[in-house]
């Protein structure tokens, strides 16, 4: 009985991982999360913190950061119009993920980088 529950928890815990991965995945999500996560911010902004991202991935990237209710996207009515990106509160609750992942690169820097 207990390799069935053990089968069913690996299971549950690789789908939500895989869920997970699926949100964070890719060279520029995480980064993009990070400049977000210092304050609401417009495309430009997000583009001058991440400097090697082009205009149409950044674009790509944010949309989907937003489809899945990381990031959200407000249009001010100004002229010209002024778009403005933050963290969400699902956004905001990777923040310890976000941590963990430093220190872990901190971590691996000092153990293989060098």
């Amino acid at each position: 009985m207990a390799n069935v529950i053990d089968k069913a928890a690996c299971r549950f815990k690789l789908m939500a991982s895989h869920d997970a991965m699926e949100v964070i995945q890719g060279k520029w999500r995480i980064p993009i999360i990070i400049s977000v996560s210092f304050g609401n911010k417009r495309f430009g902004e997000i583009r001058k913190d991440i400097a090697d991202i082009s205009p149409k991935i950044l674009s790509q990237e944010l949309k989907a950061l937003e489809m899945n209710q990381i990031i959200s996207r407000t249009l001010f009515d100004s002229m010209p119009v002024t778009v403005e990106y933050a963290l969400t509160p699902l956004g905001k609750s990777l923040k310890p993920l976000l941590d963990e992942v430093l220190k872990w690169g901190l971590h691996f820097r000092k153990q293989v980088v060098k």
